[in-house]
């Protein structure tokens, strides 16, 4: 059985570059967050916290964060936490995203990722919400998202 990405993450980011070695991992795993170069800063049950650059490839025509590299990042973050936080005998998925965007995004984005609620181990499915906020370098809220992710048994 494959090592669960929390005790991926404990093992990788102990050795010299080992954030960077693990955010490059998630991206080869799920190859589309390549596209905002993340990197995943903090990673614990019930959190989850990484940064993007302000860099060329996530800018739009106004100079500022592109508002899907935000969206990409809260769902990345989202995600890891969720499985991060999950019981071996549970899997996820998002099933929806409600996004607010607060101010211009512009400088390096840091999302953090936290759970509306508690979790709970169940033989049913069930949503559960987890609340992310990105701030910019002046630890200002720059946008929200709450992601519905859908929990439910392993078959």
């Amino acid at each position: 059985m494959a090592a669960s990405v929390l005790a991926q993450y404990q093992r990788i980011t102990r050795w010299p570059a080992g954030h960077w070695l693990f955010s490059r991992a998630v991206c080869l795993k799920a190859p589309y967050f390549a596209s905002i170069s993340p990197r995943i800063e903090t990673l614990e049950p019930n959190r989850c916290v990484a940064t993007i650059r302000h860099r060329r490839k996530v800018t739009n025509h106004i100079g500022t964060v592109h508002a899907i590299a935000l969206c990409n990042l809260a769902e990345l973050t989202a995600g890891l936490m969720t499985d991060a936080s999950l019981p071996a005998s549970m899997r996820w998925i998002p099933k929806g995203m409600t996004v607010e965007y607060v101010k211009k995004a512009v400088g390096k984005m840091c999302a953090t990722a936290l759970p509306a609620q508690r979790l709970v181990e169940s033989d049913q499915g069930y949503e559960w919400p987890v609340d992310v906020t990105v701030t910019d370098p002046g630890d200002q809220v720059v946008f929200r998202a709450r992601i519905s992710m859908w929990l439910s048994p392993r078959a």
